[in-house]
């Protein structure tokens, strides 16, 4: 696997360069051509935390992981296994979604992961809302999101709470 290491408001040298690749480059056995395969990673410094960002784009899926730590290198090590965890817990999916795609499927030498369902479904009446009062219906659920159809766009959207402790939305026809 190729990797691509950028720092955001921190130095990325050497010995932190050689963990990374070490590290990631573990995940090579679950890609059958790993040097088609591209990581994106990027360490930043924020509020006394040490944050690794790790982005593995493929042509039908992309891994993701985020580890916030006070130790860079303990976060490269969770970042790892994080990533791990998500290939092993998704590769029975994976493979039956892409089992065309050659190139870039995933090894099948892992041990079966029992596949999970679906244990909930929950039908929500969309009453038009305003953003405001979305974010007010969200708080007094104490929920991390919530569902609505916005009274400005009659848009389906969905409000979400970020790490940072601010919104977002995602809206769509």
């Amino acid at each position: 696997m190729r990797i691509d290491i950028r720092g955001d408001k921190i130095k990325v040298t050497d010995s932190i360069k050689k963990y990374v690749e070490e590290k990631l480059g573990k995940l090579d056995r679950y890609f059958e051509n790993p040097e088609e395969i591209k990581a994106y990673v990027v360490v930043k410094v924020q509020n006394n935390k040490e944050i690794i960002e790790v982005t593995i784009p493929t042509p039908k899926f992309t891994l993701r992981a985020e580890i916030r730590h006070d130790d860079l290198y303990a976060a490269i090590d969770l970042v790892e296994d994080k990533l791990e965890r998500q290939i092993r817990k998704n590769k029975t999916r994976l493979k039956r979604q892409f089992k065309n795609v050659l190139h870039l499927e995933l090894m099948t030498d892992l041990e079966e992961v029992k596949e999970e369902k679906i244990v909930k479904r929950k039908h929500v009446e969309l009453i038009p809302t305003t953003e405001e009062e979305a974010i007010l219906q969200m708080e007094l659920i104490d929920h991390d999101f919530y569902f609505f159809k916005n009274a400005d766009t009659d848009q389906i959207s969905v409000l979400y709470k970020r790490k940072d402790g601010s919104y977002g939305i995602i809206a769509g026809d």
